[in-house]
């Protein structure tokens, strides 16, 4: 069992054809068909159901389809490791970020980490808290940044900011011109959210639930600037999103914060990493940053100046 047979093997499982595959690897398709039936003879079992129209992977399959994935990702993570250990830092780093993270924080960070380590290639990857969470696991990122909660005891977490968040409405929504508002005038109100998986929508549900809310509806949106588009057309619908979100459109009086009484929602920004990638310097030159950039709160005070009078 070799690299490039794994390769091959992880690739056909993807794209479920040979020639599909071939191209992928820049081999011929022989060699894609060497590479399967010599693995198949050295775990004595069929990898691939073969038929005119289907390659469908096998029970036996599965299972080394998982493995060979995580055996992949340490084979190219030990090139990278004596490469940086070489070297200055330079080779690649992939970075997960949950959506407000990777949207509104991530930016600065990355520009300021590319003026620090110009040598360093650097890619983003997008997704919700448990997209990031399992990315992590499977050391298809580097490390992560997430918005909500993980338990998976495998990886290690550290904070790195605190991150409020804000019930809008559109400017034009009646608890919107109202001055005082307590949590009896959520009740029975359309909310838009983000998907399952998102720590935003886990920290509304968390609030909807915890305040004993009923909601007239929910509208589910796999994306911030989603909501917000939603938000300010409807007059009715309400959304719980991060200040670093809605600071701009709050401002342009497009969306209007409904203020609680004596009610704050706060969060925690972690970052997350598995322990084997810690100590790794592309990792390290990252978190570096991360943690020694002065994060100045995006106050609200001038945003309520800004709301419209009550009639």
């Amino acid at each position: 069992m070799n690299y490039d047979a794994l390769k091959t093997f992880v690739t056909l499982a993807e794209v479920k054809n040979f020639t599909k595959t071939a191209t992928l690897l820049h081999i011929s398709q022989p060699s894609v068909s060497v590479h399967i039936k010599n693995l198949e003879a050295e775990f004595q079992t069929e990898l691939f159901i073969r038929s005119p129209k289907l390659l469908k992977i096998t029970p036996s399959g599965e299972i080394l389809y998982e493995r060979a994935k995580q055996m992949l990702s340490m084979y190219e993570q030990t090139q990278k490791d004596i490469l940086e250990h070489q070297h200055e830092i330079r080779g690649k780093l992939i970075i997960g970020a949950s959506f407000t993270i990777g949207e509104y924080i991530l930016p600065s960070l990355i520009i300021e980490l590319h003026s620090q380590h110009p040598s360093l290639e650097l890619e983003v990857f997008i997704g919700n808290t448990e997209d990031i969470v399992q990315s992590v696991r499977l050391f298809k990122v580097d490390i992560g940044l997430i918005e909500g909660q993980t338990n998976d005891k495998e990886l290690q977490v550290e904070p790195f900011m605190e991150d409020e968040l804000f019930i809008v409405s559109s400017s034009h929504h009646p608890l919107a011109l109202k001055k005082s508002l307590t949590i009896n005038d959520l009740q029975n109100q359309k909310w838009f959210m983000r998907e399952e998986g998102s720590g935003t929508r886990e920290y509304l549900k968390h609030v909807i639930r915890s305040n004993g809310l009923k909601a007239e509806s929910i509208v589910t949106i796999n994306s911030n600037q989603g909501i917000k588009e939603m938000v300010t057309l409807s007059k009715e619908g309400l959304s719980l999103l991060s200040i670093h979100t809605i600071y701009k459109e709050v401002k342009q009086q497009d969306l209007a914060i409904l203020h609680l009484n004596q009610l704050a929602f706060k969060r925690t920004f972690s970052c997350i990493c598995a322990p084997i990638m810690e100590t790794k310097r592309h990792v390290l030159a990252f978190k570096n940053v991360l943690m020694n950039k002065e994060y100045k709160p995006l106050l609200t005070m001038p945003l309520e100046s800004e709301k419209k009078p009550s009639t």
